[in-house]
């Protein structure tokens, strides 16, 4: 059987690929690869770079190549069939890792290279890539005795297969609510583009008048414009009690004992390591160096938001009160009046927002800001396999018009696609050992799609969206690294890993960049003044209350792996309600379940993590500080962001990186002063 996700093709034969193909291919690749290693020990008699670094780099990303777009199609095309193939092999691929980082003769190799005099004369990429090594060397348990090691690879194993599960419950849960409505009056309130993508989702399923699901195009509008209260509430239960004991399905997808086993599990883990949590555990990978330091970080953030939070909570309750609403309001009633206090405020509502944004316009739009700030060109390559009619292929090329890499958009929301906007590495840059290698990203955000023949039309958060996932994109496309494992995003520590992508998003906020990624969809004319100043006037609507919520995911999240006692397990529920008894404004109902479907921390890599992306956007606040001063296109300026940042990767320690780039250290002022949070 010829299988595609063996061929030594340029980019993966998405249109060839089938599930019967995935377990033999990965069965193969790992015996190459084993054998591949086991090769290059048996053969050299010493070590050095061309020996070691550049055949296991290159042996490595062939596997790489196989398994990443299995891993990407069971997220964006997920069926039973290849969910049940993609499982079958993440045992395998979990005890392939944690093999290799416990393989002591591998182990001595690097530690051989990083010892001898040939060290200081290797380049920056391959001494950052022999250190990270080494480290995670030791994060594999290279220092466990036998029986140690063997218990910590069946750890690895088993919480593989769990962060799988919990992903699957959360998507099995989100598709299986629905609710068909006959009667149009329900859906009074509701924006014409929401009934229009209810009636559309009805009649995909052979059903009469509308249909709601938990998907976030669905949900969001019932909660923010829906005037039938019982509605939201209902909507709101189904959302936030998904995949937990009493979510849709009867707790047919309860992830009540998965996160239990995760804790647990990552917990037994870090105490083999020698680390005394998971938390601290985690952090051997990232800029912060301690719980202690994230904490402060963090609490540091919520003095200065707390008083603006809870000011801004009794605005809005006693707007909710005047509009006829209760004073006191539930989870299902906040979005509900936010959105009309900001319409009662600044006349101004995401949805009216909707028709300036056309994705027609908005695409081109953002590939002339990103080449107005780094000289690069986009263009879209036609005839290219894909997974799906919606998705799209193109080509980065820089000012000299050499090609530097590629990329795949995915951009709407459809059955059998996981939430949220991600971006992924398909193929990492490489030039070792006489093989070449160009970066290519999957780009996959879950908006509105077109209905019928009008363009999708986006939301501005939706535009800032796209911005976000497009840096993380840059950052890995534009990389000059050779090496795969310190090349684009590999090897960026975690919590500078969201700079790049919090840095693009200022300029969804600027009106040089608004002229070209708005247009309005009937007229074709940009954004008009009045209404761009309506937008600068309401930017830092309820942003205390934002910044709150995400300091509560925050905080949760580095004490649920902090406070973890094998004698009275997670304590899940009991750690968040203690967080939001001394941070939470408005406390959610007794039966919130938000934490079954945090698939952040559960479910992907952001487990005493998720503080990153408050960490990242002081950085990327006090990075775009500098484009304020010097004007919001200037080159020079983009060209330092480039070559300082884009392009190094992982190969060097961000901290250096930043202060190569904006000269000293970040500050967190700049971070206040977007938020409208500066004293």
């Amino acid at each position: 059987m010829n299988n595609p996700l063996l061929e030594t093709n340029e980019l993966p034969a998405f249109d060839r690929i089938q599930t019967v193909h995935v377990e033999p291919a990965v069965d193969q690749a790992l015996k190459a690869t084993r054998t591949a290693i086991d090769d290059l020990l048996e053969r050299a008699e010493s070590y050095n770079r061309d020996s070691l670094i550049a055949p296991l780099e290159l042996a490595l990303e062939k596997l790489h190549r196989v398994w990443s777009p299995v891993s990407h199609l069971n997220a964006v095309m997920n069926t039973d069939e290849l969910r049940s193939a993609y499982n079958a092999c993440l045992p395998k691929l979990s005890e392939f890792r944690t093999e290799i980082g416990q393989l002591k003769r591998l182990y001595k190799a690097f530690k051989a290279i990083a010892d001898s005099d040939e060290f200081n004369n290797l380049d920056q990429a391959q001494k950052k890539l022999i250190e990270n090594q080494l480290r995670d060397f030791r994060l594999a348990g290279i220092e466990l005795d036998e029986n140690q090691q063997n218990r910590f690879k069946r750890i690895q194993q088993q919480l593989s297969e769990l962060n799988a599960r919990f992903q699957e419950n959360l998507l099995d849960a989100t598709r299986d609510w629905k609710k068909h409505i006959h009667d149009e009056k329900l859906l009074a309130g509701l924006p014409d583009h929401a009934i229009s993508l209810a009636k559309q989702a009805a009649k995909s399923e052979q059903l009469d008048g509308w249909l709601l699901t938990l998907d976030f195009p669905s949900f969001y509008p019932v909660q923010a414009y829906a005037d039938n209260r019982k509605l939201r509430e209902e909507v709101y239960t189904a959302y936030i009690t998904r995949a937990s004991e009493l979510g849709p399905g009867n707790g047919r997808w309860d992830n009540s004992d998965v996160m239990e086993d995760i804790l647990r599990l990552r917990h037994e883990a870090a105490q083999l390591l020698g680390y005394p949590n998971y938390a601290e555990c985690s952090l051997a990978t990232k800029m912060a160096s301690s719980v202690t330091q994230v904490m402060d970080f963090l609490s540091d953030i919520s003095e200065c938001t707390c008083p603006k939070a809870r000011q801004e909570l009794e605005e809005l309750q006693e707007f909710a009160l005047s509009q006829g609403g209760l004073r006191d309001l539930e989870a299902w009633d906040v979005s509900y009046y936010s959105e009309k206090l900001r319409q009662h405020r600044y006349a101004l509502s995401q949805e009216e927002l909707k028709p300036w944004f056309p994705v027609s316009r908005v695409l081109p739009g953002l590939f002339s800001v990103v080449s107005k700030l780094f000289g690069i060109q986009i263009k879209q390559r036609k005839g290219t396999s894909t997974w799906h009619p919606d998705v799209e292929f193109y080509e980065i090329h820089d000012e000299t018009g050499r090609l530097r890499g590629q990329f795949y958009l995915d951009l709407y929301a459809r059955q059998n696609k996981r939430g949220g906007a991600w971006m992924d590495d398909c193929a990492s840059r490489m030039d070792i050992g006489g093989h070449q290698q160009l970066p290519v990203a999957f780009l996959t955000c879950n908006f509105t799609p077109p209905i019928g023949d009008q363009p999708a039309l986006l939301t501005h958060n939706e535009v800032q969206t796209l911005f976000h996932e497009f840096g993380h994109g840059l950052h890995h496309i534009l990389s000059l690294v050779d090496y795969p494992a310190v090349s684009g995003i590999n090897g960026v520590a975690w919590d500078a890993v969201e700079l790049s992508s919090q840095f693009l998003e200022n300029w969804c906020w600027e009106r040089e960049a608004l002229d070209l990624i708005s247009g309005h969809v009937n007229s074709g004319q940009p954004i008009p003044d009045e209404l761009f100043e309506r937008m600068l006037a309401a930017r830092n609507f309820q942003s205390a209350m934002q910044m709150i919520r995400q300091l509560e995911f925050a905080i949760f999240d580095m004490r649920v792996h902090t406070e973890y006692l094998p004698e009275k397990g997670g304590r899940i529920y009991e750690i968040l309600n203690d967080v939001r008894q001394h941070l939470v404004i408005i406390q959610p109902p007794e039966f919130n379940r938000f934490a079954h479907g945090f698939s952040h921390i559960f479910g992907g890599g952001y487990a005493a993590g998720y503080y990153s992306y408050k960490w990242a956007e002081v950085l990327s606040a006090d990075a775009y500080s500098l484009f304020e001063d010097n004007g919001v296109f200037d080159r020079k300026s983009g060209d330092s962001f480039m070559r300082n940042i884009l392009e190094q990767g992982g190969c060097r320690d961000p901290m250096e990186l930043y202060i190569k780039f904006r000269g000293r250290k970040p500050d967190i002022n700049a971070l206040l002063r977007h938020a409208g949070l500066a004293t």
